[in-house]
């Protein structure tokens, strides 16, 4: 009976995994839902439909009660009454609209039947009975402090308006009759709630059964199609939905503004496209359900593996957005359309409205609304609400090597060997899946691994870590502790009947870890304590990938809808902040495995994400394939992450799938290079891609971008530290550094790092060797070429560069910046810790320059403690100059930004006392200092001294330079250099 059991298993297995794995053919389209195929999007789309075709008679069914409204501590709560369409009677749904001291407001809709319990479930299930409320918990971190100084009134239009924010500048409009929210700033309509009347909230109700019995009179036929209210099915899957219909849904009008950002993740271009009613644009909504996508396809509003459902609209100095806090399957359809103020002016002149619906299958309708109105305005308040992003190791910005997989502890050290023998750094060597035994997490193959401390020893002497691959879901085999424990405990997550879920991935037969489980979460930081996983040392870091949930014999190759969380949660509700809860599990069970005296930042990668992730590591854009359109797409994909607040983002350099030619491969390391998340991986099946193994006239450019990015750390870790404290981005969209630029707003394959003032245009097509590149116009920053300064004016123009295949990513220097950087190669990021930095200065038309430095000891978290450097430099002139020829007191600063030093600061800078200033660079200098052959250098505390100045005069459209060797000022201190 076992045999013919296991057999059968085995079989079904084998059946399951040569399905999953035939999807290397391409992404099967019909292993995922359509609208169409969507009960829920469907009927939103359809209540949608029916009321645009109403035309000015449509009036939506849902009205404030006028009766029930106050306004008191910063909120306005009352009851909206929905009127069931048939005149059947009404439905309470409690409104609270909370106005928090940042100036953002919340709005948020529940249903009091539900929200009491008092409904039935079907089926005798034992789910909750309320909406889900609880995604807020594992989101929101901070930010919502109401603001007790709100004004409000109430006019004779049946309107209660409150004035909030900044100055009071900011106003809800709220209509009573029918119900709908205008958010003003200064007296200007920003984003409108219902001003469409697609709101949209399914009421519970009983099933009625329709089927007529013998001798009893037929049932009245329903005005509504029912078909997919109480159950529905889907590639041999059926869901019972024990709670009937729930879905939530509302237009939010943008009006004034074309663009819209954000809402990652999907495989599109920065700027959201149309999603109906318009030729060349998307016939389906942008959907945000987190699925495991094979192969996934290029330019489409498909789901994919992680879902932020923040998005920005934005116009000429004017930046709005909305985060919808909700954790079900969610579409979002986009429309614009065309208004003119003049009748006769045909469209020209107008603008255009932004007009978006957004529906979720189950939860609260739960939306923030930001005001701005400057995209850093946007970022920083979002950031305070979910989170800024991790500020991580140092070593996690260095180059990450990675495949599916190295097959032994020698394969491992041979690598490492043959990085150093080709003189290519790297930081990181990843293991997937293979390293386990028969693929149970927890363990090492005794046979190919059998020493994974001499392994690791072997990588700790050059500085260089390891990563390891742990996923969710736990083989289920006898004699494996860490299965035994999860049934035992009862720490999974259950099917609908309450039992444990089984369900299929890579070892076979697997049960899921319930994350939202407190048991479960103290279970599994015990897992990763050096004593319960041996072979593991304290840089050993971890990889979440399949965390979605990836299921392959589920439904769209995930976990069925009726399945049961802690608490009786359904799986539909907490669907996409899944992943988020297992990746926090790990982040807590790497802390927790160190002596709390003596933490390191966690590292971790995850595949799955929601808002909120970015505190606990990095993503990456998944299963991509070695093609130039997955390159090309890369770019946009990151920059939707970076604006939605997940700065630490990368995808997988030369793609994950296929074998890319040598051009590919090496275009590929060239942008990579400046991902903030720079990793190379590949399939099982592809040929090894190390770079020293590239043949000649293809290792040197990638060793180059190696080297480029390794120079860059300093400004690259400075970036994250902002990231880390005011949540604006890494890698940074031209609209977001140049806001009244119009020409720049779609524009997705240049973008900056930080502010650094660098402008990069990687090369992401075939047989290119030159670039036109946009200059955003700026009427006092020239742009410098970072390798032969060649000099640029921005005016709103395009400019050529040539990129040789051979050569660099073409990388431009905005005038006004102060750059540092490394220049001393290294094998590793640790070994560069003590080296020297060179200041590079990109002088504006002025001779102004500005930069800033932040370091740390890379790893701990003392710098929460004051453990850190953090300078501003400043070049500038003591006097005005009307031109670059006059000669006047020009002067390098360094300025201490600690804001209040400790004794762990002094520490600190005890430790970094000898690390010097080697090289300063100016860039664009002074024609008036040709000759000149020193400058006066004075550090805090010693005496003025002189070091040689060398000036070039450039020529041939290049700047002039000059170069300061050697001033010996230490980075730590403060001191000024007059030239």
């Amino acid at each position: 009976m076992f045999a013919s059991r296991a057999g059968a298993y085995l079989a079904l297995f084998v059946s399951f995994l040569l399905t999953f794995l035939n999807l290397v053919d391409g992404v099967k389209h019909e292993n995922f839902k359509t609208c169409d195929q969507s009960g829920f999007c469907t009927r939103n789309r359809g209540y949608a439909d029916k009321a645009a075709a109403s035309g000015s008679s449509w009036t939506s069914p849902y009205q404030l009660d006028s009766k029930t409204v106050s306004v008191r501590n910063g909120q306005l709560t009352g009851v909206i009454i929905k009127t069931i369409e048939n005149g059947s009677g009404t439905v309470r749904l409690p409104l609270v609209i909370s106005f928090l001291d940042s100036g953002v407001a919340r709005v948020t809709v529940d249903e009091e039947k539900r929200q009491k319990g008092e409904i039935e479930l079907r089926h005798g299930s034992p789910a909750r009975k309320e909406r889900y409320n609880g995604v807020q918990d594992w989101v929101i971190v901070g930010g919502l402090t109401l603001d007790q100084n709100i004004a409000e009134r109430t006019t004779d239009q049946d309107e209660t308006i409150v004035s909030y924010g900044p100055k009071k500048s900011f106003q809800a409009v709220i209509k009573h009759a029918p119900f709908s929210i205008d958010f003003r700033r200064d007296e200007e309509t920003q984003i409108k709630f219902n001003s469409k009347g697609w709101l949209s909230m399914e009421h519970w109700r009983p099933k009625v059964d329709r089927e007529q019995k013998e001798g009893e009179p037929a049932p009245p036929e329903s005005t509504e199609d029912e078909s997919t209210w109480w159950e529905e099915s889907f590639g041999g899957n059926t869901d019972t939905k024990p709670k009937g219909p729930e879905s939530v849904g509302l237009d939010i009008t943008f009006p004034g503004y074309e663009h819209v950002y954000g809402i990652p993740e999907h495989a599109g271009p920065l700027s959201l496209k149309q999603t109906r009613g318009s030729s060349g644009q998307y016939d389906q909504p942008y959907r945000l359900y987190n699925s495991d996508v094979f192969e996934y396809e290029m330019d489409t509003p498909m789901t994919l593996y992680g879902a932020i459902p923040l998005m920005q609209a934005h116009r000429k100095d004017s930046t709005v957005g909305v985060f919808w806090l909700n954790a079900a399957e969610t579409w979002i359809d986009i429309v614009k359309s065309k208004t003119s103020s003049n009748p006769l002016s045909l469209g020209i002149g107008g603008t255009t409205d932004t007009q978006t619906h957004w529906f979720s299958e189950s939860g609260l309708l739960d939306v923030f609304v930001f005001l701005g109105p400057t995209p850093k305005n946007i970022i920083q308040d979002y950031s305070e609400l979910t989170g800024y992003s991790q500020l991580p190791q140092h070593f996690a910005l260095g180059y990450h090597q990675c495949r599916w997989n190295y097959v032994t502890d020698e394969d491992v050290k041979d690598v490492d060997r043959k990085f150093d023998k080709a003189k290519i750094p790297y930081d990181v060597i990843w293991l997937d899946i293979e390293y386990t035994e028969g693929k149970k997490y927890f363990t090492w193959d005794k046979d190919n691994f059998p020493d994974p401390l001499g392994m690791q020893k072997h990588l700790d002497s050059h500085g260089r870590k390891l990563v390891i691959i742990v996923d969710p879901h736990i083989k289920n085999e006898g004699n494996y502790p860490v299965v035994d424990a999860l049934k035992s405990q009862n720490l999974g997550i259950n099917n609908k009947e309450n039992n444990i879920f089984e369900g299929w991935c890579w070892p076979g037969s697997s049960y899921w870890i319930d994350a939202f489980n407190p048991a479960a979460l103290a279970w599994w930081k015990s897992l990763f304590a050096y004593s319960n996983f041996p072979g593991t040392t304290p840089n050993t870091f971890l990889w979440n990938d399949m965390n979605e949930p990836s299921v392959f014999n589920g439904p769209e190759t995930t976990m069925p809808k009726d399945n049961l969380h802690f608490g009786n949660w359904e799986h539909r509700d907490v669907h996409n902040v899944n992943g988020l809860t297992f990746v926090n599990a790990t982040y807590e069970a790497l802390l927790a495995r160190d002596d709390p005296k003596h933490q390191r930042r966690p590292f971790v990668l995850t595949r799955s994400f929601y808002a909120g992730s970015q505190r606990q590591g990095a993503m990456w854009t998944g299963d991509n394939l070695a093609s130039w359109d997955h390159l090309e797409a890369s770019i946009p994909m990151i920059l939707n992450q970076n604006i939605a607040g997940f700065s630490f983002s990368g995808a997988d350099v030369g793609g994950f799938f296929g074998n890319p030619s040598k051009e590919l491969q090496t275009r590929w390391f060239q942008a990579g290079a400046f991902y903030p998340f720079f990793r190379a991986h590949a399939h099982i099946d592809s040929r090894r891609r190390e770079p020293y193994l590239e043949a000649s006239g293809y290792v040197e450019p990638i060793t180059q971008a190696l080297r480029l990015r390794y120079s860059l750390l300093p400004a690259w870790y400075t970036s994250f530290h902002t990231a880390h404290t005011t949540g604006e981005p890494v890698m940074r969209p031209m609209w977001y550094v140049h806001p009244s630029d119009e020409a720049g707003f779609a524009l997705d394959d240049q973008f900056y790092v930080g502010d650094t003032g660098l402008l990069v245009k990687p090369v992401l097509k075939e047989g290119v060797t030159s670039v036109d590149i946009y200059l955003p116009p700026t009427s006092n920053a020239p742009y410098y070429d970072y390798f032969t300064f060649e000099t640029y004016t921005g005016s709103g123009k395009t400019v050529h560069l040539d990129a040789p295949l051979q050569g660099h990513t073409p990388v431009l220097m905005q005038g006004g910046h102060i750059l540092p950087r490394k220049e001393r190669p290294r094998k590793s990021s640790a070994l560069m810790k003590f080296d020297p930095y060179t200041l590079v200065i990109a002088l504006d038309n002025a001779g102004r320059a500005e930069g800033e430095l932040y370091i740390d000891d890379g790893e701990s978290f003392e710098y929460q403690k004051g453990a850190y450097i953090h300078r501003r430099f400043r070049f500038s002139s003591s006097s005005s100059a009307d031109d670059n020829n006059k000669e006047n007191n020009f002067s390098l600063v360094s300025d201490d930004l600690h804001p209040a030093p400790t004794k762990q600061t002094t520490s600190f800078l005890k430790t970094m006392k000898d690390v010097r200033v080697e090289k300063i660079v100016v860039v664009g200098a002074l024609k008036a200092w040709e000759g000149k052959t020193e400058v006066v250098v004075t550090e805090d505390g010693e005496k003025e001294r002189k070091v040689a100045l060398q000036w070039n005069g450039g020529g041939r459209g290049k700047a002039a330079w000059a170069v300061v060797r050697d001033p010996g000022v230490r980075v730590g201190r403060g001191w000024r250099i007059a030239f």
